[in-house]
Formats: C-alpha cells, structure tokens, sequence
C-alpha cells in the first residue's frame, strides 16, 4: 500500500465506523418511536370509547378530607357524565346540622378556619381534574413535543409506562401504567403545582373495570404538601343507566 492511500485509509476508517455505529443505533431507535406511536394511538383509541361507554354509567362518590391527617369532612355524590364530557354530581348528603351551644366567637373561628381549608381543597380538585382521565390530545401533544418516554414496568411484564412530562404545566410529571392486552390504565401518578411549584401536588390514581363495562377510575388520592391537606377519593356501585 502507499503512503498516499495508507493515509486515505487512516482518514476514512473512523468516518466509516461512525456511519456503522450510527446505523447500528437508528434501528432501535426507529423502531422505539413506531412503538411508542403505536401505543399512543392504541391508549387514544381506548380512552375515547371508554369516554363514551362510561357516559352510560352513572355511580356513587365518596370524598375524605383530612388535614394534618386530621378528618375534616366526608362528602358522598352520585355521578354520571355530563353532555360536555364532565363528571355532573348530586349530593346524597342531609343538610348540615346547625351547632348548638356554640358561641358566636368561636363559631366565626371555625366557619373561618373551615372555609380556609375548603377554598385549598377545591383549587386543588379543580387542578387535578385537568389530568384525571388523561385527555387523548394532551397525550398527543406530549409525544409530538417529544415529552413522552416508555419503558417496562418492573415486575409486571403484561404491562408497560409512559412518562409524560410538562403535560399540563411546565415542570410537572405524569406516568402512566398501562396494559398491553386489555390496553387499560392501569394506575397513574401525577407530580404538579398549584400557581408555584413550591406549592407542590401529588396525586395517585387506582383504575378498575366494571364487569363487562368500561374502565374507570377506582380510587384516587391527592395530597396538597404544602398545607398537609389530603383528599381521597373513592368511586364504587357502577349502574348502567
């Protein structure tokens, strides 16, 4: 060999084991990002014509508030979906009972302190009800922005997550455990805030399937950190309508 093509070969070797590593590498990749579409759609799919089976349901609500691990309220609904997709719920509650031999002073500390708590409770309900059920275009939106990630879920080889970051909110975090099979949610959690991230949320969410009927969400637990203030959430008698 010359020396002018021994150098050629010198230059050329590294350029061309670079286009062999990167050829190595685009296969899994590809083929990750066509599965990842995949299950997206399949998850979409899914959750519309749950959606539309659980608008035939209607079933029974009840929420715990706890502060400080304190129960403060227990509240019992009866829910179906509204024409807007949204759950619409009457309470099964009587009328509260007005305190007796409770003077006026101590009687505005507690309304106070009552409503305090419940103003917190509600903003952080209303938070939590733009990530539970997840919305298909939301999903979609993560995947196209490149926000999703999936992976195997340890343990449980019938299943697999997704992990959604800035879902809703820049910062906050979503996974999903889903089935392959049934290509159900399994169970989520969701890392967000309310109007700062140092008023951080938690939340952790059970889904079953009513016996023949749709998906649903079993149990749901939200805890509002900075105020120690915890929600839980409990749907049970799904009856077809």
């Amino acid at each position: 060999m010359t020396n002018r093509s021994s150098r050629i070969f010198q230059i050329a070797l590294p350029a061309l084991f670079a286009c062999a590593l990167g050829a190595g590498f685009a296969t899994p990749a590809a083929a990750q990002n066509q599965e990842m579409q995949e299950r997206v759609a399949e998850i979409k799919q899914a959750m519309a014509q749950n959606k539309q089976a659980l608008a035939q349901y209607t079933w029974a609500e009840q929420v715990t508030i706890s502060l400080k691990g304190e129960q403060k309220k227990q509240e019992h609904f009866q829910v179906r979906l509204g024409p807007d997709g949204k759950p619409q719920k009457t309470s099964l509650d009587p009328p509260p009972a007005e305190p007796e031999h409770e003077g006026r002073l101590k009687k505005h500390i507690v309304e106070k302190k009552t409503e305090e708590y419940k103003d917190y409770a509600d903003q952080i309900k209303a938070l939590i009800q733009q990530y539970v059920p997840p919305e298909k275009d939301l999903i979609e939106q993560a995947r196209q922005n490149g926000n999703i990630m999936m992976g195997p879920q340890a343990g449980a080889p019938g299943e697999y997550k997704l992990v959604l970051s800035n879902y809703l909110k820049q910062g906050d975090n979503m996974t999903l455990i889903v089935d392959k099979a049934q290509k159900d949610i399994v169970s989520l959690s969701i890392a967000t805030y309310l109007n700062d991230p140092s008023d951080a949320v938690k939340v952790d969410v059970q889904f079953n399937r009513v016996p023949g009927g749709p998906n649903h969400v079993s149990g749901e637990t939200i805890n509002g950190v900075s105020k120690q203030l915890t929600i839980a959430i409990q749907n049970s008698n799904y009856q077809h309508l």
